[in-house]
């Protein structure tokens, strides 16, 4: 990602970066999953923070 915060487009907040993984953690912490769940999600679902929150929802109603 690129230093220079005045470049950053809107779709930066919309996505997870699998790459990075603090964001991943951070994400996982935030949900209260593994960041190992949050990885086979993104594999399955793709990297949209609204998809990945919903399916995060749908993991833990189904336990």
């Amino acid at each position: 990602m690129d230093d220079n915060n005045k470049d950053r487009s809107f779709l930066d907040r919309d996505r997870l970066s699998v790459d990075q993984y603090y964001e991943v953690e951070h994400f996982a912490r935030e949900n209260g999953v593994s960041p190992s769940q949050v990885s086979r999600l993104i594999k399955k679902n793709g990297n949209d923070r609204m998809t990945l929150t919903q399916a995060v929802r749908a993991l833990r109603d189904r336990k």
